[in-house]
């Protein structure tokens, strides 16, 4: 097992433009935190919705801990975020606005061995966005070599 995980959702940044960034806390389970050690972590479909005043992060999915038993957790299943009340408020507030959405950026383990998420209030790229996206980084990775 790596100390260092820092899973990054790359699709993320090409889908959307980033607005506002927050590192949350996450709910989890003990075969998810294991699972996530190991860096068995897949957010490309991620998303956050609110419900019932909670934001959940929906879609991460998060393999099942090999070593688990009948305990084991359910790869796909809503998990909690915990945020401060004032940065809801703000993000609810927001993100009643047309075409905003908040996505989960990158999963790491912090210093206390804690499982951090940051998500950001983002916007969707249209197709010539995109494209604007791919002639920078084939320009970048051509002044790289």
């Amino acid at each position: 097992m790596s100390k260092n995980i820092n899973i990054s959702n790359r699709r993320a940044s090409f889908e959307y433009f980033f607005l506002e960034t927050y590192t949350a806390g996450v709910v989890l389970t003990g075969t998810e935190i294991k699972s996530i050690r190991e860096g068995k972590v897949n957010m490309t479909d991620a998303y956050c919705i609110f419900m019932e005043g909670e934001l959940l992060v929906h879609h991460l999915h998060i393999s099942p801990y090999e070593k688990g038993t009948y305990a084991n957790h359910n790869p796909v299943r809503d998990r909690k975020l915990l945020l401060k009340k004032r940065e809801l408020k703000k993000l609810a507030l927001k993100l009643k606005d047309q075409g905003l959405t908040i996505v989960p950026t990158r999963l790491f383990i912090n210093d206390q061995g804690l499982a951090k998420i940051d998500i950001a209030l983002a916007k969707g790229k249209k197709t010539y966005d995109k494209r604007e996206s791919i002639k920078e980084r084939d320009l970048k990775r051509g002044n790289d070599e």
